[in-house]
């Protein structure tokens, strides 16, 4: 564990073009455990704590810090050269205010069931949230995050997916998940949609009620040139879902081989 108020928590794993991954509010970087060897025998993978996160430390109150810790701290771990930039969720909010604020860092953008903005019916759920774990702890909200994460039949199959899951939310600060529940309640980046120039790729679970699909279709409308996927049976996470059907949605994008 490092004192530096600016540390951002990295692993890196495999070699060639650089691609960086974002994880959601739910999870840390852990969440792409499924993905993330198989992506490295293609690139070298970053894999990245978001402020707040794991010993990352936290960034400032908005989304905006986040996106500006991360592009300034990554050259100095040593990301150099074309990268491609993913974000899952909240991962995903940050990527766009990423394109936005440093689009000239990252070549292609994958965005996968996240948005530019939180619609005002859905504020009030990350308000509950923040509030829950600042009196109860993560323990509060695990019940909640699984269900936002992933739909109720995936959950009954893979109950060793819901402990894992449960785990890596224990880890997190209740006082930095707060934090982090109201920066992205506040986030809205709906106007600058329209000047990212990276190319882009939006990636949305059908069955998502965590960040629902009406936020990804508004990303791809507003982000010149954007394609769009959709996974018919897919929530929030399909990296952690459906591993194949998530690398098949991407590999024609990120030109992947395997």
């Amino acid at each position: 564990m490092t004192s530096d108020s600016s540390w951002l928590d990295v692993v890196q794993m495999g070699k060639g073009r650089n691609l960086v991954l974002l994880h959601s509010l739910l999870s840390d970087r852990t969440a792409f455990d499924r993905v993330a060897p198989r992506l490295a025998t293609e690139r070298c993978v970053w894999l990245v704590n978001l402020p707040g996160f794991g010993v990352s430390a936290p960034a400032g109150p908005g989304l905006e810090e986040i996106a500006d810790r991360i592009a300034e701290q990554l050259p100095k771990h040593g990301l150099s050269g074309a990268t491609d930039l993913l974000g899952n969720g909240f991962g995903g909010f940050v990527s766009v205010a990423l394109a936005a604020r440093h689009g000239r860092l990252f070549d292609r953008l994958v965005l996968v069931d996240t948005g530019a903005a939180i619609p005002p019916e859905g504020k009030p759920a990350f308000a509950a949230m923040a509030e829950r774990v600042e009196t109860g702890g993560m323990e509060a909200v695990l019940s909640t995050a699984l269900q936002r994460m992933f739909p109720d039949d995936f959950l009954s199959a893979h109950r060793e997916i819901a402990e894992e899951r449960k785990a890596s939310l224990r880890a997190v600060k209740p006082e930095h998940f707060a934090a982090a529940c109201r920066a992205l309640a506040r986030f809205d980046h709906r106007a600058k949609l329209a000047t990212i120039r990276n190319p882009t790729l939006v990636v949305v679970g059908l069955r998502d009620t965590a960040t629902p699909p009406a936020l990804s279709y508004e990303l791809a409308a507003g982000i010149p040139g954007a394609a769009l996927v959709e996974l018919a049976q897919c929530g929030h996470s399909p990296h952690i879902q459906d591993p194949e059907g998530f690398w098949q949605a991407i590999k024609p994008f990120l030109h992947l081989v395997g």
